[in-house]
């Protein structure tokens, strides 16, 4: 059994006061295996804002995978954005921006999509395709397996202004290979979910986008986080069990408003391969 808990986009300088303590206290009752955090720790990425970010994640439950995202990167000072984008996240965050946690039961690899020469848009590269192939190679057929990246794969049809990460296509076409389950993403500060086949034909992994947990920033929907809880006990096609909790202003607290069963991709990658 293993519980992993995503939240994303937390904003430190933009933050929604009244959600912090009640998804501390939450998180450390629950005690995931895994707590992931995909990106945006900051809304300008200054020192004063790395330093409460760095406080409050250290309340919350470990081990921990992080990866920056494009608000953790300067977006007004040229020098840093350019010659040393990610020297506070560095320093107060993380050093490695492209982090993998194995255990017996899930494969999580994460992939740094930010980049300094593009203000929102995210990308991923050739080497770091080929850096995430060799740390799922480590991995048996039984692990769950999980990427993470802070930039999109897949964006709701209404929404504008958005784009989803740089060369999307060729990394699901590799991580099908690699029989990816999930994708957790955050950026648009929107719950979404599609299926991987949007960009690869008979590849059913769920590519899952995550809300804001914190941040005042929210696109007309509350503060929300995910849960996924993963069994193989209970669960003899290794569904993987995806819950969505939602900030309730009026209780001050975050609630299970969501929870659904997805599917493994082992039988799905089968029948890509026949096609």
């Amino acid at each position: 059994m293993r519980t992993i808990v995503q939240l994303s986009d937390l904003h430190f300088g933009a933050i929604l006061e009244p959600t912090l303590e009640p998804l501390a206290e939450y998180l450390r009752e629950l005690a995931p295996h895994l707590t992931i955090i995909s990106g945006d720790f900051t809304q300008r990425a200054t020192r004063e804002q790395f330093v409460q970010a760095k406080a409050y994640i250290a309340r919350l439950p470990s081990p921990q995978l992080v990866i920056p995202g494009n608000h953790d990167v300067p977006l007004y000072n040229v020098f840093r954005r350019f010659l040393s984008p990610l020297d506070c996240y560095d320093e107060f965050i993380a050093t490695n921006h492209d982090p993998v946690f194995i255990d017996d039961e899930i494969a999580v690899v994460g992939i740094n999509s930010a980049r300094s020469f593009t203000f929102k848009g995210g990308d991923i590269s050739e080497s770091q395709l080929k850096d995430s192939v060799s740390a799922f190679a480590r991995a048996t057929n039984h692990q769950v397996r999980v990427v993470v990246a802070h930039h999109p794969f897949d964006i709701p049809v209404a929404l504008s202004g958005v784009q989803i990460v740089e060369h999307a296509k060729r990394a699901v076409e590799t991580f099908a290979d690699c029989q990816v389950d999930l994708f957790l993403t955050g950026h648009l500060h929107l719950v979404h979910h599609a299926p991987a086949s949007v960009l690869v034909p008979g590849y059913h992994a769920m590519m899952l986008g995550a809300g804001t947990a914190t941040s005042t920033r929210a696109r007309g929907e509350p503060n929300s986080f995910y849960i996924f809880r993963i069994d193989h006990a209970r669960n003899d096609d290794g569904a993987i069990q995806v819950e969505t909790h939602t900030w309730n202003a009026a209780r001050n607290c975050f609630e299970k408003t969501d929870a659904r069963s997805v599917p493994r991709t082992t039988k799905t990658i089968t029948a890509r391969a026949a096609e």
